[in-house]
């Protein structure tokens, strides 16, 4: 569990949990606030937003700061939602990836309220990183921010472009921010990746987009939404 240095520091407020609808079902995923144009953008994993080449997700809800069953800066609903065509009409695992440009709370930006993360793309691969979400699954129960640190690795199975770390975070980590540069003493640092998934025989390492071209083409259209 996430408690920072004096405080979770930045990360505790930008990182949120995120609630929604797909199908017909009730699902939780995290996503963080990121330095945009509209100030009103987080990032979060592709399947979280939409479900591969299926339906688009409703009721989005994100609650920055959860912690216990609530967050002190209240709930952001979703205005618009993008992912990369490579997801929607592939569900391409080297493209989970989903930005979502939230609705204003009180006449206010979610960056004003919570602050943000840097972002950056086509970055250098192999960079330690500190993975954050909210697990929900056993062990966990997706009531605390939860971190992971250590050096990605390229998938081994080759059958993404991704990275993976070792972490036990279980569902509902997913969109969860992979930070590089993190600094524990302030909870800052700049946004490379977001939880995506793990294969079923092993559980033990979590993998996350490499965040190239389309995320940065997605990144554009998204920030000025």
């Amino acid at each position: 569990v996430w408690s920072g240095r004096g405080g979770a520091g930045s990360v505790g407020r930008t990182t949120g949990r995120v609630f929604l609808t797909m199908a017909g079902s009730d699902f939780v995923c995290s996503a963080s606030t990121v330095r945009s144009a509209s100030r009103d953008l987080v990032v979060t994993a592709g399947h979280c937003l939409k479900d591969g080449t299926g339906e688009w997700a409703d009721n989005w809800i994100f609650v920055p700061g959860y912690r216990d069953g609530g967050g002190p800066y209240g709930s952001f609903t979703a205005r618009r939602m993008f992912v990369p065509r490579q997801w929607s009409q592939r569900a391409d695992d080297s493209h989970d990836v989903g930005m979502v440009a939230l609705n204003r709370r009180g006449g206010r930006h979610v960056a004003d309220v919570t602050g943000v993360q840097e972002i950056a793309f086509n970055a250098r691969r192999g960079g330690a990183a500190h993975v954050f979400g909210f697990p929900a699954d056993p062990p966990y129960d997706g009531r605390r921010l939860v971190y992971c640190a250590g050096r990605p690795r390229p998938d081994p199975h080759g059958q993404t472009h991704d990275q993976g770390l070792p972490c036990d975070m279980t569902a509902g980590a997913s969109g969860g921010p992979w930070l590089s540069g993190f600094d524990p003493r302030t909870g800052r640092g700049t946004l490379t990746s977001v939880s995506s998934f793990k294969y079923t025989d092993d559980e033990t390492v979590m993998y996350g987009p490499y965040l190239g071209a389309a995320a940065k083409d997605l990144y554009a259209r998204a920030q000025r939404a």
